[in-house]
Formats: C-alpha cells, sequence, structure tokens
C-alpha cells in the first residue's frame, strides 16, 4: 500500500470547514469575521509518550485530545486539525484502529481533519497541529492570575499517572473498576472544550495539565510574575489514589501527568458561577489554593500546606529532557 492509498483509505473523510481540504498542496479556508485563530501542536513519539504496545484505537484518541485539551486551556472551539504521521510500515489493521479513535473525537467536537503529512519512521511518530476560534481578543492566557485569585483544577488528579504506574506494575490497587478506570484516564482523556469554553469569561488565567500540577502551576506564576499557597489537602484525588500512602499519592497527583484537565485562576467572588459549572458538567471543580504576591527579590514559586501547615513537600513536573 503506498502513501496516498494510505491517506485515502483511512484518513480522508468530508468536512465543511474548508474549501480546499486533503488533496491539494495547502487547505484553504476563510476567516471568520471578530474571531482570532488560536493553533497549537504536539507531537507524541514511541518509547517516550505512549508504550510500543499501546491500543492504536486509544493512541488516535489521545493524539487529539492532548490538542483539544490545549484548545481547552484558550477557552477556544475547536475548528479543525492536520496530523503528520512517521510509520515504521503501513500495517491496515493499526491505521484502521488509529484512524477510528481518531476521528471517534474528532466527530465529537466537529474538528475535521484538513490536511497532514506521511512517511516512513524506525518509530511511530504523531504530530498534530490544531485550530480553534475565539472571540477577538478573548483567548485566557497564563499571564492574567493576579493576587488574591483562588486556584482551581477540574475533575481528579493524578489518575493517568496512576494508570502508568500500574501497567508498569510499580503498583497496586485491589479494586478492579479503579484499576480500569485508572488506565483509561491514562489512554482515553477527556479534553475539557465546553468547560474551557464557558470558563473564558470567569478566569483570569488558565491553562490544560499536561506534565503535572507542579509544573505546569509554575508556568502560570512564572507568567503572572506571582507565587501561590496549594493546600494539599484539598487536591481532588480518588479512592484509588487515597488508599496509598499520603506522600505517595500527593506526588502521583502533583507531578505524574497527562492528567488534561484544566487549572485555572478567578477573582473570589467568582466561586458560585464556578460551582455552578461543577454542577452543570457534573464534574467537581476544587478550589486548591491562592495567587500570593512576590515580595522583593523573590522568585515565583509554589508554598505547599499540608493541613494548613507549611511543609517541605517537593514535587517537579515532567520534562523532556530531564532524565
Amino acid at each position: 500500500m503506498g502513501e496516498f492509498d494510505l491517506i485515502r483509505r483511512f484518513f480522508t473523510r468530508d468536512q465543511q470547514v474548508a474549501r480546499v481540504g486533503i488533496g491539494d498542496d495547502c487547505a484553504i479556508f476563510g476567516a471568520q469575521v471578530g474571531y482570532e485563530h488560536c493553533i497549537s501542536t504536539d507531537m507524541l513519539v514511541e518509547g517516550r509518550h505512549f508504550l510500543s504496545d499501546v491500543d492504536p484505537a486509544a493512541l488516535g484518541y489521545k493524539a487529539l485530545a492532548t490538542n483539544l485539551s490545549d484548545l481547552a486551556a484558550m477557552g477556544a472551539q475547536p475548528h479543525s486539525f492536520l496530523l503528520s504521521i512517521g510509520l515504521p510500515q503501513a500495517d491496515e489493521r493499526w491505521l484502521q484502529a488509529f484512524s477510528a479513535g481518531l476521528f471517534q473525537l474528532a466527530q465529537r467536537h466537529n474538528c475535521p481533519l484538513i490536511g497532514g503529512d506521511t512517511t516512513r519512521s524506525p518509530l511511530v511518530v504523531i504530530s498534530i497541529t490544531v485550530q480553534g476560534l475565539v472571540p477577538h481578543g478573548a483567548g485566557v492566557l497564563r499571564s492574567g492570575a493576579r493576587v488574591g485569585d483562588d486556584i482551581w483544577v477540574s475533575g481528579t488528579l493524578g489518575d493517568a499517572a496512576l494508570g502508568l504506574a500500574l501497567l508498569q506494575e510499580r503498583i497496586r490497587v485491589g479494586d478492579p473498576d479503579e484499576r480500569e478506570r485508572a488506565i483509561s484516564r491514562l489512554h482515553w482523556p477527556e479534553p475539557r472544550v465546553a468547560l474551557g469554553m464557558e470558563l473564558a469569561s470567569i478566569a483570569s488565567s488558565m491553562m490544560d495539565l499536561s506534565d503535572g500540577l507542579a509544573g505546569d502551576l509554575l508556568h502560570i506564576l512564572r507568567a503572572s510574575h506571582r507565587k501561590a499557597a496549594v493546600e494539599l489537602a484539598h487536591l481532588p484525588m480518588r479512592a484509588a489514589l487515597r488508599g496509598l500512602p499520603r506522600m505517595q499519592a500527593l506526588s502521583l497527583a502533583t507531578a505524574g501527568g497527562d492528567d488534561y484537565e484544566l487549572l485555572f485562576t478567578a477573582e473570589p467572588r467568582a466561586s458560585a458561577r464556578i460551582e455552578q459549572l461543577a454542577e452543570d458538567h457534573e464534574l467537581p471543580l476544587s478550589r486548591i489554593g491562592r495567587i500570593l504576591p512576590l515580595a522583593g527579590g523573590e522568585l515565583p514559586q509554589i508554598e505547599w500546606l499540608l493541613d494548613g501547615r507549611p511543609t517541605q513537600f517537593e514535587a517537579q513536573g515532567f520534562d523532556h529532557f530531564d532524565d
């Protein structure tokens, strides 16, 4: 099977957002009056971001989910995406499952594939570039956190990290339902697109949790020139994590990565609106801390509290070049 047969059989779908899509040298689509484009790209590399025996349907789904999560963090509406993929071989069964998982999520969010590239590669390498729309000037940035803002997270933390630890047999969990849920959260993350769009008018800053709370919150603090106090006892965790030794559970929840939940700040008077969103979306939205001013000479940092008292707890988010 050649490159163009591969594209035609597994990746060509009807779409209405581009005047010219797959099959020409470029996609062509018009700009919508009153909107700006948000563009983000993510790369997944076999052996670094996913195991070689991962379900290809889950891989296709997750490859797009990680990008849609970036749009959610900006409060953007998905528009379309580009896919570039390197493969050791054109395995038809693998491609069928991969494309099924990919388009399952794309259709749910009305985000069609409009172009990309394919090539032979020693390892599976997937790069997706996603485009979204926000009203002019309305994207939520990392740099907007203000002194006195509350810090919130959606969902629960540490589930994906627990799922990876379970697959690697570093941790055991007795409840089979909790085990399957953690592994599912690793392979099938849910991008909080609708929630992000609704938070766009509430949040002062926002980003998605891809590399762990400890590292990602620091991105907001550095961009906003602030520091934060975070109460570890307020971190939302499922029973499987809470059943682990406390420091182990907290390490997974703060440094594990792959949560793809939303981390955002908002002024305290917005709490009622946020709690209503939690009810509307049937999703926990948890207030975990507060934004603080930097004193003279201080660098952006997180002050970890345990039951209201400062603690020497240390956590570091995922770094692609940290061995």
